[in-house]
C-alpha cells in the first residue's frame, strides 16, 4: 500500500476515534445552570409526602469523572420537580440500618471496586487498622446485607452506570441489581432502543432511540436470567472492538425490577456528563427515580425475554 494511502486512513481512522471520545470538563456553576434549564419543570407524579434520598458516589476503583457531573443532575431534578430532596456522601457507615431507614432510596454513583475482588465495603475497611480481618470481613458483609435488606422490605435503589461494579462478585447484590458487570468495548457512538415504547418509563424519548457517545456495558451472572423489565438496549452486532464474540445481539442496558418489596432502576447511559445535556435523558432518570421512590406506578413485572 502507497505510504500516502496509508496515512491518509490513519489520519481518518484517528479523527474517527477522537469523535468518539467525550472531553472531561469540571462541574461548575455554569454547567449546573445549564442543566437546571434542561430539567423538567416538574414532576410526572407529585409524591404525596416529602421523599429524601441518598445519593452514595465513593468510588476505590476506577475514578468515572461524571460523578460530581451526576450528583449534580440528581440534586437539580429533585429540587427543580420538587420530587424529592438530596443528601450526596461518601460515608460508607450510611448503611448502618439505622441511618438507611432516613432514606426513602439510595441512589448509587458509579460507585466502581478494586479489581479483582471487587467489593467496595472490603476496599474502604481494609484501611481500618483498628479492626482485625476477621473483623472487617464481618462488617462488610454486613453493611452489603443492610442495603440488600433496605430494599427488600422496600427501600428503592437506583444503580448509575458503573456503581453496578460496587459488589461485582456478589451474587446477592447481582440479584438485587439485575446483572454484574462483565466488560465493556471502547467508548463509541451508541444508539440506545426502546424496549417498550410505550412504557411509562421510556415517555421521555416519544418513542424514539437515543444516541450518545458512552461505554457500551455488557453484564453476567444474574443478567443471564433477564429477571427484569427492559427499558432500553442496543444491538451488540453494531459495537466495534469486541474483546471476545457476544452471544446476543440485544444488549439490554436500563431496567426495573422488583426485589421483595422493594423497587431497582439501572440505568447505565452515561458514561460522559455530555450525555445529560439532553432534556430526555434527564427526564428519564427522574421517571426513574420516582419509580423506585414508589410515586411513579408502572408495569415492572419481567418481561419472560
Amino acid at each position: 500500500m502507497p505510504k500516502q494511502i496509508l496515512i491518509s486512513i490513519l489520519f481518518i481512522f484517528s479523527i474517527m476515534l477522537a469523535s468518539a471520545q467525550q472531553k472531561e470538563f469540571e462541574c461548575d456553576k455554569e454547567w449546573i445552570q445549564q442543566i437546571i434549564k434542561l430539567a423538567p419543570d416538574q414532576a410526572e407524579v407529585q409524591p404525596v409526602k416529602k421523599r429524601k434520598v441518598l445519593v452514595f458516589s465513593l468510588f476505590t476503583g476506577f475514578n468515572h469523572w461524571v460523578i460530581p457531573h451526576t450528583n449534580a443532575v440528581i440534586k437539580v431534578l429533585g429540587e427543580k420537580s420538587g420530587a424529592f430532596e438530596v443528601e450526596i456522601s461518601n460515608d460508607i457507615f450510611k448503611f448502618e440500618k439505622k441511618s438507611l431507614k432516613q432514606y426513602d432510596a439510595v441512589v448509587l454513583n458509579n460507585n466502581c471496586s478494586v479489581g479483582p475482588r471487587r467489593d467496595l465495603f472490603m476496599d474502604v475497611l481494609d484501611q481500618d487498622e483498628t479492626l482485625t480481618a476477621e473483623e472487617r470481613t464481618a462488617k462488610a458483609a454486613e453493611l452489603e446485607e443492610n442495603l440488600i435488606k433496605y430494599v427488600e422490605k422496600g427501600g428503592g435503589l437506583m444503580v448509575v452506570h458503573g456503581a453496578i461494579v460496587m459488589q461485582n462478585n456478589s451474587m446477592a447484590f447481582s440479584e438485587m441489581v439485575g446483572g454484574s458487570f462483565d466488560y465493556h468495548p471502547a467508548q463509541q457512538e451508541l444508539t440506545l432502543e426502546l424496549a417498550e415504547p410505550n412504557h411509562p418509563l421510556v415517555k421521555a424519548f416519544d418513542g424514539k432511540g437515543f444516541v450518545h457517545v458512552d461505554e457500551p456495558y455488557l453484564f453476567n451472572k444474574a443478567y443471564a436470567k433477564k429477571n427484569f423489565r427492559p427499558l432500553l438496549y442496543m444491538d451488540s452486532s453494531k459495537l466495534t472492538k469486541k474483546k471476545k464474540p457476544i452471544d446476543e445481539q440485544i444488549k439490554y442496558v436500563s431496567w426495573i425490577k422488583r426485589h421483595g418489596k422493594g423497587r431497582v432502576f439501572y440505568v447505565s447511559p452515561s458514561h460522559n456528563a455530555q450525555s445529560f445535556e439532553d432534556s430526555r435523558l434527564l427526564k428519564f432518570y427522574l421517571d426513574g427515580a420516582q419509580y423506585v421512590l414508589g410515586d411513579l406506578k408502572c408495569d415492572d413485572s419481567p418481561a419472560n425475554l
